[in-house]
């Protein structure tokens, strides 16, 4: 049965980019072949880094540094953003710091790590393909109530380590 969620004005605010963005300098632990590369670009500029976690009922899924769910939107057809507007209010994309990279962290493939343009502008990390991002309802850590939701014009879900959504079984 797919869960359904309607939007409600009463949503928590915007947790604020910083906390979620997981901006962090000079952290640049990646994983084999992309660990010089980033090392390397850390010392020019900020490092978004993204980490692997286990969420109870989920698994081990991406997360931003915090510990919060990383999410990919089913519309994107794996390549371009199109959470725009109000669906970026509640489902904020991961963005690049301006002139920074993005790395790995323990568990996390640095080589299915890249990024789009966004159409607002700057740039939205990715990962295998997939933009990446967060869910103004998921108010702490360890949390990832927006898995399996139809919600801003399709489905969002976590996604593994593998690159590959979450999707639950029909």
């Amino acid at each position: 049965m797919r869960k359904r969620a309607r939007l409600r004005s009463a949503l928590p605010p915007a947790l604020g980019c910083a906390a979620v963005l997981a901006l962090t300098a000079g952290c640049a632990t990646a994983s084999a072949s992309g660990a010089a590369q980033a090392t390397a670009h850390a010392k020019n500029g900020p490092v978004l880094k993204v980490d692997a976690h286990s969420i109870p009922g989920l698994g081990t899924v991406l997360v931003t540094a915090q510990g919060y769910a990383l999410y990919m939107f089913q519309p994107d057809d794996d390549r371009s953003v199109s959470c725009t507007g109000a669906c970026a209010g509640t489902w904020p994309p991961l963005m690049m710091p301006s002139g920074g990279v993005v790395t790995a962290g323990p568990g996390v493939q640095q080589t299915l790590l890249g990024s789009d343009p966004d159409p607002t502008g700057g740039r939205v990390a990715t990962y295998n393909g997939w933009p990446l991002y967060t869910y103004t309802a998921d108010i702490q850590p360890d949390q990832a109530t927006g898995q399996n939701l139809d919600l801003n014009g399709g489905e969002w879900y976590v996604l593994k380590p593998s690159g590959k959504p979450l999707v639950p079984a029909p």
